[in-house]
């Protein structure tokens, strides 16, 4: 079992940063987070998340359209802005990632389901994501307030990957957090049968 100082590095002491230091997230770092996040499980081992780095200048600019007005400045200030999209064809990968059955066929042609488990799946790929980086260091951003369809658009133009949602990394600034909000207590989440 981990020991308490990792459970709060990955949990209890763990927070949605929106201001950061002027510290790089170097491309081993980010290497390093995908070789972690890898390992979670997803839906016959679709694993449907596709992420872009973006990390220039250059790239920033070509974020910034689409982002809605309070997210901007912490993500142009990022030293990364991870943009987790999910691959719509991603049926196509079985033959490598699960072989035994012929899992193509339970998606081929059903959009809902495909739509389904890319989006669920890509969710459960970037929660890893989130840990993988909070176990190597690094802090998190996650964010939902931009334009999918105007990110798609520059970042995904022949349409088989979307976006879901973007999450920065990098050094996060304590002193622009905001109070720590609650959290639901067991009693009233839980049941157990």
């Amino acid at each position: 079992m981990l020991d308490d100082t990792a459970l709060d590095l990955l949990f209890r002491k763990a927070r949605s940063h929106n201001g950061w230091q002027d510290k790089p997230v170097s491309d081993a770092q980010l290497q390093q987070v995908y070789e972690l996040m890898k390992w979670g499980p997803t839906s016959a081992n679709s694993c449907p998340a596709r992420l872009v780095f973006v990390k220039s200048e250059a790239g920033k600019q070509r974020l910034k359209p689409s982002l809605q007005e309070g997210n901007i400045e912490k993500s142009m200030t990022a030293p990364v802005v991870v943009i987790i999209g999910m691959d719509m064809e991603f049926y196509e990968e079985f033959d490598l990632l699960f072989p035994h059955a012929d899992a193509k066929s339970w998606y081929v042609g059903n959009e809902a389901k495909i739509k389904e488990a890319a989006f669920r799946d890509s969710s459960l790929q970037a929660a890893y994501l989130m840990l993988a980086a909070r176990s190597i260091g690094l802090d998190c951003g996650p964010m939902s307030g931009f334009d999918n369809a105007v990110l798609d658009a520059e970042f995904f133009p022949d349409g088989k990957v979307k976006s879901n949602f973007i999450c920065s990394l990098g050094y996060g600034d304590e002193t622009k957090l905001h109070p720590r909000l609650a959290r639901l207590e067991y009693e009233r989440v839980c049941q157990v049968l």
